[in-house]
């Protein structure tokens, strides 16, 4: 698929590639999209227009900078460090979530984006 969006969350501007899966071509079909972050330790979260059940490569366990969908609550999730749910410093999702990209580069940057900040995805025009 080789596809990338372009999430803006509070100051940041963060690139992104989507795996090829049906969750990451859902979110590009849905975009763009938005909504108001909501912090979980150290995940960035929101809802989104897009409605999925769990996939069969659905886990909680999360790599620093994985995007993912959390069918529960509709929501599109961005982790890079613990969070409540984490036995360490590894990012733990609440229960499984569908995996469906990784940011470019350093997500620990997200550090700096507050609850109730815009946060903003769409294509990555090249």
């Amino acid at each position: 698929m080789s596809l990338r969006i372009v999430i803006h969350a509070g100051e940041l501007r963060l690139h992104a590639e989507l795996y090829e899966n049906e969750t990451a071509r859902a979110i590009l079909d849905a975009l763009p999209i938005e909504g108001r972050a909501n912090r979980w330790g150290d995940e960035v979260y929101f809802s989104i227009p897009v409605q999925l059940d769990l996939m069969s490569d659905a886990r909680d366990q999360m790599q620093v900078g994985e995007l993912a969908f959390w069918p529960p609550g509709n929501a599109f999730c961005i982790f890079w460090g613990a969070t409540p749910a984490s036995e360490g410093s590894e990012p733990r999702a609440a229960s499984k979530v569908n995996p469906f990209g990784k940011i470019e580069g350093d997500a620990r940057v997200l550090g700096a984006v507050r609850s109730g900040e815009r946060v903003s995805v769409t294509r990555h025009e090249s």
